[in-house]
């Protein structure tokens, strides 16, 4: 078992800002699939739903991925603890790569099913990167402070995302398009390759680097289906599933959204800078939530640095995206919200999720009853919300699996399947039904992790109380 008085002592300032560095490049060009289920849909001329199966091959490499490594685990051991987090890591590294490359023969061929290849065996690598970063993450200090660590590299994972969709956009939608503006499969070829040879460079640098080796000893891993007899943690699967579901429908739904007539109307040139307020409300509920998690800074401090930290990272978004002041200062109103929602939930994981989610809900019922502008604020608003609902389902859902807890973790990450499938069921109703309408899907999806949520706060009370009547409290 790992110190973590020593632990606590040990610095690990390098290791972390290279995971981070990581985590940033990860986010970037997962969230690329926002803005090419558009442009292949023209060029491919698919329906919703077709072109929704962008999400199901990449996300679905999560469940077949996590699938294996769960299997493996209960018969073997932890496949990670046995050759090292640094080498899971580059692996995870070199696959994804692997799969960016692919894109080169997709381009060349304009072949659907072979973009849908490489997407998967890009979802592999970052299956892997899943498994073995978050973990480490959660390593690299103190356990009371993994949940604000897990928090600020999501943070920066989320700014990977927020960049995507304007940089991503420009290159695929503008500068690597054809010289006549018609869409063509060849516009993808470079930018794939850049990401490629980024990924490889951020692969050399981990290499070089020294990271402290975590691993636990074979006789505290366990084997069998022993972490299924939680309950908690099965919900929690569940929860995760819908979490990461909703989010990847309701951003892979947006550039569509706004191109509706009775909503705004606009092009994918104009929409991919709306895609980054979305991801970039992310990246600043998590900055917000890497503090508002930090039990060791005071209630005065905490207010004063989630204010600083909201006004620097809404500067950064406002520098990104190729948008007025005027039309991205709505978004204040919402980052003052989540900064009251945030210390009505007082800084407890599972009430704050529950907040969250049931504000998710109520603003895609706006979105699917509003139109122009209003719309528009309540879908791109639900980003913010989003933030911290990751590391809170994640840590939630592994509380108190002691021995089980690496088993549980692979399921959590098994879990991510929800990335896969819930875009599928929304694209078949937007085809039936209209796009506006289909945003019934993650509506169901919010409620889910409001129950979670509920559902945690009760149980983890319960926990507290017999753990109190057992030490004489």
């Amino acid at each position: 078992m790992i110190n973590n008085e020593v632990q606590s002592k040990r610095n690990y300032t390098i290791p972390l800002i290279t995971i981070t560095l990581l985590f940033f490049m990860w986010g970037f060009i997962t969230c690329m699939n926002d803005i090419l289920i558009p442009y292949l849909k023209q060029l491919f001329k698919l329906t919703f739903f077709e072109s929704m199966l962008v999400q199901f091959c990449f996300f679905g490499a999560y469940f077949i991925g996590s699938l294996i490594y769960f299997l493996v685990s209960t018969s073997s051991g932890d496949p990670i603890n046995k050759v090292g987090y640094k080498k899971g890591i580059l692996f995870g590294i070199y696959l994804a790569a692997f799969g960016c490359i692919l894109f080169y023969p997709a381009a060349t061929f304009s072949s659907y099913g072979l973009f849908l290849g490489a997407l998967f065996v890009l979802g592999l690598g970052f299956t892997v990167l899943q498994i073995t970063a978050n973990a480490y993450v959660s390593l690299l200090g103190s356990e009371d402070s993994a949940s604000s660590r897990l928090n600020m590299t999501q943070a920066f994972n989320a700014f990977g995302t927020t960049i995507a969709p304007v940089l991503g956009g420009h290159l695929i939608f503008e500068f690597f398009s054809a010289e006549d503006g018609s869409f063509s499969a060849v516009a993808t070829r470079i930018p794939y390759l850049i990401f490629a040879g980024i990924l490889l460079l951020v692969a050399i640098l981990i290499s070089r680097v020294k990271l402290p080796s975590f691993q636990t000893a074979e006789e505290e891993i366990e084997k069998g289906f022993g972490a299924l007899k939680f309950n908690h943690l099965k919900f929690g699967v569940f929860a995760m599933f819908c979490y990461v579901g909703g989010e990847v429908a309701v951003g892979s739904f947006i550039i569509s959204f706004l191109e509706q007539p009775q909503i705004m109307n606009l092009s994918e040139v104009v929409s991919k800078n709306y895609l980054s307020l979305y991801w970039g409300g992310a990246m600043i509920g998590r900055f917000l939530g890497a503090i508002s998690l930090n039990h060791s800074i005071s209630q005065q401090k905490k207010a004063l640095y989630m204010l600083g930290a909201a006004a620097a990272v809404f500067l950064v978004i406002f520098s990104i995206v190729d948008l007025t002041f005027s039309q991205i200062s709505f978004f204040l109103v919402f980052i003052v919200l989540n900064f009251m929602a945030f210390f009505v939930g007082k800084s407890a994981p599972a009430r704050t999720l529950s907040i969250f989610a049931g504000i998710n809900v109520l603003l895609l019922i706006s979105a699917m009853l509003n139109q122009g502008e209003l719309a528009m604020y309540s879908i791109l608003g639900i980003g913010i919300f989003n933030s911290i609902m990751f590391s809170n389902i994640y840590t939630l859902a592994i509380s108190g699996l002691g021995k089980y807890t690496s088993q549980g973790s692979s399921l959590v990450v098994m879990a991510i399947l929800g990335g896969a499938i819930v875009p599928i069921f929304q694209g078949y109703l937007a085809d039936v039904f209209g796009v506006q309408q289909s945003f019934i899907i993650p509506v169901f999806c919010y409620v889910a992790i409001l129950i979670f949520g509920a559902y945690c706060t009760k149980y983890l009370s319960h926990v507290k109380q017999d753990a109190d009547a057992k030490s004489g409290h």
